[in-house]
């Protein structure tokens, strides 16, 4: 079926446009690199994300890392380690690196500027994503996984607000930087790194971080886009899956197996969403689609 919740009321897009792109605050660094900074985009565990410009125009996104894990050496010395495994990462459905100085004062990442719009947002404004949607999301998130995994980066904490909706499909960001906080202040000995709702059961009990971890988070992503979110982590009942199209659902069992080993790769689950693709067309509802054409051009 192509049910789910219900979408919530359409604003027009103009009344959403502002969250993704907050003003400048007075502390805020007003360039970095070679990179004027014109916007907030976003702030998380590691620091803050802001709206560069360089002076051909090209627009970024930067990373600039908090002061207090700029402090450790530690952290430094897996920042850039990360960043040169991330470098690596091909492909289409992920976001390029630009630059990069894990030595900085405070160190920072440039990745290229996904027009677009965090998929957590897209649900809250619009609801559930449609059956034709669900599958674009899901192949591509897959073929992203696929070339992160080809490096060998597990993401670690993949989740709707790590991938943008944009208009030529799903980009994945944010992969293998997490890796990163390991052993800092911010993750001690009795903390995982990830979200809830996202965990992988091995991850509750300690288990290792692999491949099929990141398989888990994407089931629970496709939970969250086709409005069948589970009341707790423990499990996603018949009832809640029946929200699903059949041929996502199924797939969603799959990955949420609780035996990491029985999990498809993200290879098979390309192979399995190309036996069905949907009609030809664009991949979002019109309201998404209006809204995303308004970011790709920041007044920023």
């Amino acid at each position: 079926m192509d049910g789910g919740t219900p979408a919530a009321p359409l604003l027009p897009p103009q009344a959403l446009l502002g969250p993704s792109h907050q003003p400048l605050r007075g502390d805020d660094p007003r360039s970095i690199g070679r990179y004027q900074l014109t916007a907030r985009l976003g702030e998380g565990g590691m620091g803050t994300v802001f709206l560069g410009r360089s002076a051909g125009e090209r627009l970024v996104a930067v990373k600039v890392i908090r002061p207090e894990l700029a402090a450790d050496t530690e952290f430094r010395l897996r920042f850039g380690r990360e960043i040169e495994a991330v470098r690596r990462v091909g492909g289409f459905h992920t976001a390029s690196v630009v630059a990069a100085d894990p030595q900085g004062d405070p160190p920072w990442l440039i990745t290229e500027y996904i027009p677009g719009l965090p998929l957590h947002e897209v649900l809250r404004h619009f609801g559930a994503l449609p059956s034709r949607s669900l599958h674009t999301l899901a192949a591509g998130v897959a073929e992203a996984l696929e070339g992160i995994h080809a490096c060998n980066i597990v993401h670690r904490d993949l989740k709707p607000s790590n991938i943008i909706i944009s208009g030529t499909g799903p980009r994945v960001i944010d992969f293998g930087i997490a890796r990163a906080l390991d052993g800092t202040t911010l993750t001690g000995s009795d903390q995982v790194i990830g979200t809830r709702g996202f965990l992988a059961p091995e991850q509750y009990i300690g288990g290792p971080v692999t491949f099929a971890t990141d398989v888990y988070a994407f089931g629970m992503v496709l939970c969250h886009a086709g409005g069948a979110v589970p009341l707790d982590d423990s499990a996603v009942s018949e009832s809640v899956l029946g929200l699903l199209p059949a041929q996502l659902a199924d797939l969603v069992v799959r990955c949420l197996d609780h035996d990491p080993h029985r999990r498809p790769t993200p290879t098979q689950i390309v192979e399995h969403l190309s036996r069905s693709r949907p009609p030809a067309g664009d991949w979002l509802p019109l309201p998404v689609r209006t809204l995303i054409d308004l970011h790709s051009a920041p007044t920023g």
